[in-house]
Parts: structure tokens; C-alpha cells; sequence
């Protein structure tokens, strides 16, 4: 038998799109500022890796403006469009793909407007905003031919003429009459013959300067009501396409006064610019055109605030499952602070939870789902936490990490860094990328904890911090070999036993122990070939 709570645990669905706004709205947690920073009029791009909540967080803003009389426009990256192939398709110009998207994505804003307006007859005047609406998707959806056009004219003459003669001869008593008659006709007809032909390409062309006057014009119409685009699973636009998609989204969207664009993406899979090789750039400067000052995987980390981390999963928990629990067993249940006493076996084995979610609420739900089926009808505690932890990280993460050799560099790393460390995290300079880093980030294996660090012994040079994935050392929890702590901060060498840190600061006596060699394993893969 299962435990009214563990039932309700089981019944959480893992992704924001599946929910309807109205329970979005009622379940999303505001970690402050982040709720006003995305409530600015101002275009932004709104970071996250998956699970993190970039879905969410952009669906409770839509109902946030909504409230206010503003319009918002959610536009999903990976519904636009009817063919999707075209736009992987690097047998075409790459300028036509990117125009033939931001074609798809400018119908697709389009089509919302125009379905607001209808089934909102009594705000929006439909003979004025009528017009305004079909000139913007004319000025956004020209079609042209790149070919040659011929024409050929044909004009035929006809003349047709009838005549004829008629005599007659009668005799009577007055003597003879003689009568006849003749009739002349004649009929012209004109033909004329025309034929056009062309042969080329089509493809989609928008003028700027025109489509940025209908956007003006119809959001003047909008009485005042600020035109919201929110854009999600930006990452989902192929690599090469994004600079310039952004490029016309700059051009098109940005300058229009009334209108805000927020973008949701994956840092570490997107390219928002690249430059012309002329001291310009393609696409959108990310601090210049847009702001990008909110980053959801800085939100909730356990490393950098453990009271905030839970208090945020305690929201989490207590607004997810209220309206799946009893109602009379809600009435009960004050504060979130109740629920989790319920749940849980000890206040330890909550805040093991939260440190075993790494600040990402996708991974929560899953650890809850499991740990939901490990303790069935008891109170969820530690070992069942760490078991929940284990077959996530197995089962859901660690094999989505597809590349061979980014697998080998994980492997390295809970080698190097747990095992020969006792650590569970390091650092790497700031101002270098890391590709197999950035994979491993990507997939919730590693966690950026904070960024910035510098030590006495390397001045000048700052560095991020990154942890290792809670499931990666599980295992060695309650042994000998378990971390000791985030990273050691010692400035004598020795072999492990050092002085280590939990909660990272700004600036170290030392931090030398602490910075890992990539060059190391780059060694080592080579010699294995």
C-alpha cells in the first residue's frame, strides 16, 4: 500500500507543457528577483538548462502581463513552421532558411493576434484591426521567383462576310409584280493570346522597413496594450541557423515601441551572433540588444544558499501537490513547512533531498517519483533519497550523455576529482570554453555553482565552479571515500585531508588544489588513442 503522499508523488507530471496555464500560474514558485527581472519591459533572453523551469517561469509571466491588460504571444521553436526539414537543409542558402523561419515564426505571431481579437469581440474592434492584421502578414510573407520570367503575345484577326439574293414574280388581275431583295453580313472576330512562364526558385522575402511600419501600426491600434513575444526552446533552432534569425528578429521586432521579446535558451546551445568579418555583427548583441541578467541554474543551488534552496523546494512541493491531495487533508496541512514534516522522515532527509535535485526541479520530480516508490507506504528518508538518486542519474542521465568521448571524460572526472580529491566540485578559468564541460553541463552531469572565484596564488584570473552531479558520488556516501567537502582550499600539499570548503566565496588564500587539468585527460586520451 502506498502512502496518500507517495500516491500524489506519483502523479506529478515532469514537463510545464502538459499543464494548463491556470495550473501553472497556481503552482510556480518566485525565487526573488527573478520574477521582476522577467516582468521589465526590456528584451531578454531568459538562460536555463532542461528542467530548470524556463517554460514555466515564461508561461507565469504570459498570465502575469495578461492580468494587467497586455497581450502575450508564446511561441514554441518547435512547432513553428511545416516543414522542419527546410530548415536543416544545408543544401539551400542558409539566408533562405533563416528568412523562410522568421517568415513561419511572424505567421505564427500572426495567427494569435488575430485569434485574441476574434474571440474577444467585445475589447477589439475587428474592422480596424482587420486590415492592420492582413497587411502585417502580406508584409511578412512576400514570395518571389530568383529566375527568368518570359512572355509571349499572340493577336489573330477573322473576318467573316454572308450575302445573298432574293427574287420573286407574282401575276394577277392587275397585271405582273416583280419584287426581290438581298441582304449583305458581315462578321469580324478579334483573338488574342498570351503566355507567361517562369523559371526559378521560390523563396520567402520580407521587407523591413515595411513590415516594422505594420507592426507599429497595428500595435497603435492595440490601444496602449503592450505586444508580448515570448519565444521558448530557442536551442531547438539549428546551431548555424540562430545568428541569423536573430538577426531579423533584431531588425523586425526589437524597434517596434510597444512590443517586449523575451527568449528562453540553452546557454550552452546557443549562438545569438557572429560576425561580418567587417568590424559588424549578425544577430542580436546580448547585452546591448537584449539584457540576459537572469539565469535559472543560478537560482536554486544548494551550494550557494541551502536556506534558500529549501525554501524554494518547499514551495515547490506544498504548491505542486495541493490541488492533487485530498481536500480535507489540505485544510490540515497549513505551511509548506507541514507537508515536508510529513513526508519526510527527518529534516535531514528533506534537505537531502534538495541537495540531491541540484537546483533543477525536473530532477526533483523524478528523485521524488522513485523515492515515492522506495518507501511506498512510509515517511521518504535518507536511504530511500539516495536510492531514488542512484537510479535517476543511471536511468535518466547519465545515459542521455550520448558521446563516447564525453562518457570517457566523465569517468576521468569522478576519478580525478571524487575518488583521488575527495571533492565535489573544481574550478576552470572563466574566460576559456570547454566543449565536453559544456555537454556534461548541458545534461544536468555537472553544476555551475558559482562564478568568479580568484585565489592569492593565481591573481588576476577568475575562475567558475563546477560540481559534480549528487548521483555520480552517492554511492560513496557513508564510507571512506566519500567528498569531504566542495573543493580544498589548502595551501600546504598533501594527499587529501586538506582544508575544504562547502559554500564557495569570492576570493581564497589558495585555490591551486581546487583547479582541475583538462590538459591531463587530453594527454591521456591521446595516448589511448
Amino acid at each position: 500500500m502506498t502512502s496518500v503522499y507517495n500516491s500524489a508523488l506519483l502523479k506529478l507530471k515532469l514537463r510545464a507543457e502538459r499543464y494548463d496555464r491556470a495550473h501553472i500560474i497556481q503552482t510556480f514558485v518566485d525565487v526573488d528577483p527573478l520574477l521582476a527581472l522577467l516582468k521589465t519591459e526590456d528584451h531578454q533572453v531568459l538562460y536555463g538548462r532542461r528542467g530548470t523551469g524556463k517554460t514555466h517561469a515564461l508561461e507565469y509571466l504570459a498570465g502575469s502581463v495578461e492580468e494587467v491588460g497586455d497581450i502575450s504571444i508564446s511561441i514554441d521553436m518547435r512547432t513553428i513552421g511545416s516543414n522542419g526539414g527546410l530548415y536543416a537543409d544545408h543544401g539551400l542558402p542558409i539566408s533562405q532558411r533563416a528568412t523562410r523561419l522568421l517568415v513561419d515564426t511572424l505567421q505564427a505571431i500572426h495567427e494569435q493576434i488575430f485569434n485574441i481579437v476574434v474571440s474577444d469581440e467585445g475589447s477589439y474592434d475587428l474592422s480596424k484591426l482587420g486590415p492592420k492584421l492582413d497587411a502585417f502578414l502580406t508584409s511578412a510573407s512576400e514570395v518571389v521567383v530568383n529566375g527568368t520570367v518570359s512572355s509571349e503575345f499572340g493577336r489573330e484577326d477573322k473576318t467573316d462576310e454572308v450575302s445573298g439574293l432574293n427574287l420573286g414574280f407574282k401575276a394577277g388581275t392587275k397585271g405582273f409584280e416583280l419584287g426581290g431583295g438581298g441582304d449583305s453580313k458581315d462578321q469580324n472576330s478579334v483573338t488574342l493570346t498570351s503566355k507567361r512562364s517562369t523559371s526559378g526558385v521560390e523563396y520567402s522575402r520580407v521587407h523591413f522597413g515595411s513590415l516594422h511600419k505594420e507592426l507599429k501600426s497595428l500595435c497603435d491600434e492595440l490601444e496602449n496594450k503592450r505586444l508580448w513575444i515570448l519565444i521558448d526552446e530557442w536551442s531547438e533552432v539549428p546551431l548555424d541557423l540562430q545568428p541569423y534569425l536573430a538577426d531579423l528578429i533584431r531588425k523586425s521586432l526589437l524597434p517596434v515601441r510597444m512590443m517586449t521579446v523575451k527568449i528562453a535558451a540553452i546557454e550552452q546551445r546557443t549562438n545569438f551572433n557572429l560576425s561580418n568579418g567587417s568590424g559588424g555583427y549578425i544577430g542580436i548583441e546580448v547585452g546591448a540588444d537584449v539584457t540576459a541578467n537572469t539565469n535559472l541554474d543560478d537560482f536554486m543551488v544548494f551550494e550557494n544558499d541551502q536556506e534558500r534552496a529549501k525554501s524554494f523546494f518547499e514551495n515547490f512541493l506544498f504548491k505542486h501537490l495541493s490541488p492533487i491531495l485530498p481536500e480535507d487533508l489540505v485544510k490540515e496541512i497549513a505551511t509548506p513547512q507541514e507537508l515536508v514534516r510529513r513526508m519526510f522522515t527527518q529534516a535531514n532527509a528533506f534537505g537531502e533531498f534538495v541537495r540531491a535535485s541540484e537546483g533543477v526541479p525536473r530532477d526533483a520530480i523524478n528523485i521524488l517519483n522513485h523515492a515515492a516508490q522506495q518507501a511506498l507506504d512510509d515517511q521518504i528518508s535518507i536511504p530511500d533519497i539516495r536510492v531514488a538518486a542512484k537510479k535517476w542519474f543511471a536511468n535518466g542521465k547519465e545515459k542521455a550523455v550520448q558521446d563516447a568521448n564525453a562518457q570517457k571524460f566523465l569517468r576521468w572526472l569522478i576519478d580525478e576529482v571524487i575518488a583521488h580529491r575527495q571533492a565535489r566540485a573544481f574550478l576552470l578559468r572563466s574566460d576559456a570554453r570547454y566543449p565536453l564541460v559544456d555537454y556534461l553541463f548541458d545534461s544536468r552531469v555537472l553544476h555551475v555553482v558559482k562564478h568568479g572565484v580568484s585565489g592569492q596564488d593565481k591573481p588576476g584570473v577568475r575562475y567558475d565552479v563546477y560540481s559534480i552531479d549528487y548521483g555520480c558520488y552517492v554511492d560513496l556516501m557513508n564510507t571512506a571515500k566519500a567528498p569531504k567537502g566542495l573543493f580544498d582550499v589548502s595551501a600546504e600539499d598533501g594527499d587529501n585531508g586538506g582544508e575544504f570548503v562547502d559554500v564557495p566565496i569570492n576570493d581564497y588564500r589558495s585555490i591551486r588544489r581546487a583547479i582541475l587539468d583538462i590538459d591531463k585527460f587530453e594527454a591521456l586520451n591521446k595516448a589511448d588513442g
